[in-house]
């Protein structure tokens, strides 16, 4: 970094940007410490040495019932993964492996033993219709697909149509005990939610064995035909997102990208985590990256028990995670702040070591942050971050106090501080800097930016620009250097923290045959921060179930408008452009 402490401390002028030097925490420094590792594997490797038999995930369903893998499991299973990717299916470095799976306990192993094998991870939504899923999987090209059983119905069809060579099919029941995972997969078939899958496919226990056969024989990963070990510029993980345009791509984050997000979470937490002794609550998806690399990597490195919750909704599917563990920070986005304590089954006691929590994905509204921690006594901790950075580039930092965190300065509804070794700038139109206080568009440099968009060079060549990432969103830096997120660039919309793109709701309604024009716009939402508004021009009588029904076919449920209105004539600029300003303006009024 260009400044140092001594010189911000001390009243001396500082370039715009960069007061936040002064603001640090006295034990944290500006720079983060290199992790000795020169790939993802290494740390996990690590990590099992150093907590051993420690309970490192615990899948909790919602009746209670419960299984657990120790971090020296966890990395065995994965290393057992990884060679049956190399020796099984004799795959190369940089075959993708998209996983399409909730948070269970075959997510850590796969994704780990992945990245042991030298692959790219590519995480899918399990949301997704089989459309979304079939666009997903012809652009990352992915050879192998790991999902959870009860989506056989969309995988079948849609694997034909992809370079998908290898099916890799896992139950909720994998990893309990046997006369558990008996009952909970009598259950499941006599419910129905095991639909056929249609496609030869290798059950993951049975690919864990094979790979385990091959370690046993001597075998080891670094023999498989042209392995070739990963270092920290290797692509790891394709993290799909809308970016600055409303067109989907990946991002594509290395080994080195993630460890350097990693070293930064590591150093800003060092004053207030104890690793080895914490236990996490995941209840945002692993598929998400703000639980990837905080919940899964991060959370693994520091030897954290991460409590596994597949499915949040209803909340009271988390119930049995609070009652039975007692979690000492987490991962959150203003929705779950806001519901959770309004739950009738939920009382402040299940909160009573929470450190603090950590919430992005979506802006955390002023008066949830503020209730959550009247009910609670529980920090919320605020930062700004995107998949094409890792994702996190700011916080507001925090110190322990007793059993509790504080804030040192931070101002709720901002998101804080850039991240030790980051450099943030906000630039107007003309990319011109701009003073504290004025409003433009946010850039980010630092080790966590992504390589790229794949294989998208004029996205990339558009969004990273002389070092620079463009972000596509809207803030300004107080007076004393923290950040404020005003605004996003483009039109996109955050249901919940999932993005959504206008562009893409629009394009699936006007496929119906009776739509003669739509546009779409976010408008606030109680309920999911935002909310997706379709305003429509029809060519017959339509009505919004029949809309809402079209939409369902084609798109994850977040994505379908929860509002539609009908209007004579789309507002439209001289080039025929529709006016979402206006719009906006109009469904707010």
């Amino acid at each position: 970094m260009a400044s140092d402490r001594g010189a911000a401390g001390e009243g001396g002028p500082v370039e715009p940007g960069r007061a936040w030097l002064a603001n640090y925490p006295e034990s944290v420094g500006h720079e983060a410490r290199h992790f000795p590792f020169e790939n993802l594997g290494q740390l996990v490797r690590q990590a099992a040495e150093r907590f051993g038999d420690r309970k490192a995930e615990t899948l909790v369903l919602p009746n209670g019932m419960e299984a657990s893998l120790s971090f020296k499991e966890v990395d065995r299973q994965s290393e057992a993964f990884a060679s049956y990717l190399l020796h099984g299916l004799q795959l190369q470095a940089g075959t993708r492996i998209a996983i399409l799976l909730p948070n269970t306990l075959a997510y850590p192993i796969c994704a780990f033993g992945a990245l042991k094998a030298g692959c790219v991870v590519v995480n899918t939504n399990p949301l997704y219709t089989p459309r979304e899923l079939e666009l997903q999987l012809q652009d990352s090209g992915a050879e192998v697909l790991v999902a959870l059983d009860n989506f056989g119905d969309r995988v079948g069809p849609v694997v034909p149509r992809t370079r998908v060579k290898t099916i890799v099919m896992t139950s909720i029941a994998d990893f309990f005990p046997l006369l558990a995972r008996t009952v909970i997969q009598t259950k499941l078939k006599l419910s129905g939610l095991v639909p056929p899958l249609g496609q030869p496919c290798t059950r993951l226990p049975e690919a864990l064995k094979l790979g385990s056969a091959h370690l046993a024989k001597g075998r080891s990963l670094q023999d498989a035909h042209e392995y070739s070990k990963p270092t920290r510029e290797s692509l790891a993980l394709l993290q799909y997102t809308g970016g600055t345009t409303g067109t989907s791509k990946g991002a594509m984050l290395s080994h080195g990208n993630l460890l350097a997000n990693l070293e930064q979470i590591a150093e800003i937490t060092q004053v207030y985590l104890t690793y080895g002794e914490e236990t996490v609550l995941t209840v945002l998806p692993m598929y998400h990256v703000i639980a990837f690399t905080i919940n899964l990597l991060f959370g693994f490195h520091s030897g954290s028990h991460s409590v596994l919750v597949p499915n949040p909704r209803p909340l009271k599917n988390l119930q049995p995670a609070l009652e039975k563990h007692e979690v000492t920070w987490a991962t959150a986005v203003n929705t779950l702040l806001k519901a959770l304590p309004e739950e009738s089954w939920f009382e402040p006691r299940m909160t009573r070591k929470l450190l603090g929590v950590f919430a992005g994905g979506m802006k955390t509204h002023p008066s949830v942050l503020q209730h959550w921690e009247a009910v609670t006594g529980c920090l919320v901790i605020e930062g700004f971050g995107l998949s094409e950075a890792s994702p996190l580039v700011t916080y507001n930092a925090a110190v322990r106090s007793g059993d509790r965190l504080r804030r040192t300065m931070q101002q709720i509804g901002g998101v804080g501080l850039p991240l030790p070794g980051t450099d943030v700038r906000i630039v107007d139109d003309e990319g011109h800097e701009v003073l504290p206080g004025g409003h433009g568009e946010i850039l980010v440099r630092g080790p966590q930016v992504m390589q790229g968009y794949w294989n998208q060079p004029e996205e990339t060549a558009r969004t990273l620009q002389d070092g620079w990432l463009y972000t596509g969103d809207i803030g300004c830096f107080d007076a004393e250097g923290y950040l404020e997120i005003s605004d996003r660039k483009k039109d996109m919309i955050i249901v919940s923290g999932f993005n959504v793109f206008p562009n893409e709701v629009e394009a699936c309604i006007a496929l119906h045959p009776e739509v003669a024009d739509v546009a779409v716009v976010g408008v606030p939402s109680e309920a999911t921060g935002e909310a997706v508004r379709a305003f429509i021009v029809a060519r017959s009588e339509l009505t919004v179930e029949e809309i809402r029904a079209h939409c369902r076919s084609l798109m994850a449920n977040y994505k379908v408008p929860t509002s539609i209105q009908f209007l004579a004539e789309i507002p439209k600029n001289a080039v025929g452009k529709a006016l979402r300003r206006e719009l906006r303006a109009a469904a707010r009024a």
